[in-house]
């Protein structure tokens, strides 16, 4: 899913916001979220979010592999070999997912959606 200003979106899952406070000073009174479906459009893109941890460790270690596999034991070579085989699903869900951003969106009830990361949200 590409996020780009001006897209309309929707709210994928509720959203707990914090809690509620009124009256006396520290006085919690509810606990404020948004629901899902609420519609709202893209205002701004901010930036990527990082790659998991596990992306991270196969594209180092399939680099490793590709570098210097030739030149190691055979035992430490098929070790690594099984420890990037162990990556290699979630390195398929990164490249299907692609990257990652969070965005500002102005939802149509008023609220502003900012950092959001686009997981929660729905093109429409």
């Amino acid at each position: 899913m590409t996020l780009e200003e001006g897209r309309r979106v929707r709210l994928a899952e509720d959203l707990g916001l914090g809690e509620a406070i009124a009256g006396e000073p520290g006085a919690v009174v509810g606990f404020l979220s948004l629901g899902a479906g609420i519609e709202g459009t893209v205002e701004r893109v901010d930036g990527e979010l990082p790659e998991s941890e596990e992306a991270r460790e196969y594209r180092r270690l399939k680099a490793l592999s590709e570098d210097y596999g030739h030149t190691m034991p055979v035992a430490s070579r098929e070790r690594l070999e099984a420890q990037i085989a162990a990556l290699e699903p979630e390195w398929a869900a990164h490249r299907e997912r692609g990257k990652r951003v969070t965005v500002r969106v102005r939802l149509d009830n008023g609220f502003v959606l900012d950092g959001a990361h686009q997981d929660v949200l729905t093109l429409l």
